[in-house]
């Protein structure tokens, strides 16, 4: 049943006109970043010759990509996920959800996955730009794999996030900007706590601690097993959110 509700929460974001508007958006403003990068590295490449250990292709146009993509990616998310399941309560379907014989796991998770079904379609077109450059010059596959991991784990946990938000009220746009607050108060903690010299525990939750070296070509359990733990903790707490939704009604 998980697996269905996939199907159908894709299917409806698929051919939603706002998820294709999205995707056109977010496919001109990186292809713009893309291109300015390229024109960058052929503008210093003859600097680079002359440099130890200079940075290549994949550093100077493939990272920079995938970080754009994160910021952007951060702001349309929380527009994605909002309707998830505060437009059920809106319209008064949850109670028809939650009366129904599936289990709360199951579409939690059902509409969880349909979402990341169409964050990995965004994540292939992201993919296929620096990967296209092979065609004429050589990349560091090693850094290209671990970067487009650490954006999948990111927009995971943005998504995750966004979820649980949207559990929490029947207004979409509410909880769309109280998705974006959200993530970006994560987002930022590393800038406050390094600007403060505040506590490693701050340091430890920001979401940039944990996908920076990830884009660096740093594959590293502890970030790895971050992500899986934001992603597992907002994922219950939408599910203990309806539960307790379920037990009122």
């Amino acid at each position: 049943m998980i697996l269905a509700i996939a199907k159908r929460e894709f299917y409806s974001m698929f051919f939603s006109p706002l998820a294709w508007v999205i995707l056109a958006v977010i496919q001109v403003i990186l292809a713009w970043s893309f291109f300015t990068s390229i024109d960058y590295f052929f503008s210093i490449q003859s600097e680079l010759t002359t440099i130890k250990n200079a940075p290549g292709v994949t550093d100077l146009v493939a990272t920079p990509l995938f970080e754009v993509a994160s910021i952007i990616l951060l702001m349309v998310i929380p527009l994605l996920t909002m309707r998830l399941i505060s437009e059920e309560k809106r319209n008064r379907t949850i109670s028809l959800l939650l009366s129904s014989p599936l289990s709360i796991s199951e579409i939690v998770i059902g509409k969880y996955l349909g979402l990341l079904f169409f964050i990995i379609t965004i994540l292939s077109l992201i993919t296929l730009m620096p990967l296209s450059l092979s065609i004429g010059t050589e990349l560091d596959l090693t850094k290209i794999f671990s970067g487009v991991l650490g954006l999948f784990l990111i927009l995971a946990a943005f998504s995750a996030a966004g979820v649980y938000m949207s559990s929490l009220t029947d207004n979409p746009m509410i909880a769309a900007i109280s998705t974006f607050g959200l993530l970006l108060f994560l987002w930022l903690l590393n800038n406050t706590t390094a600007a403060d010299g505040g506590s490693n525990v701050l340091h430890y939750l920001s979401l940039h601690t944990h996908f920076a070296p990830l884009l660096r070509g740093i594959l590293n359990t502890r970030d790895i097993a971050y992500f899986l733990l934001f992603i597992a903790g907002f994922i219950v707490l939408a599910i203990r959110q309806l539960e307790t939704q379920r037990l009122q009604s």
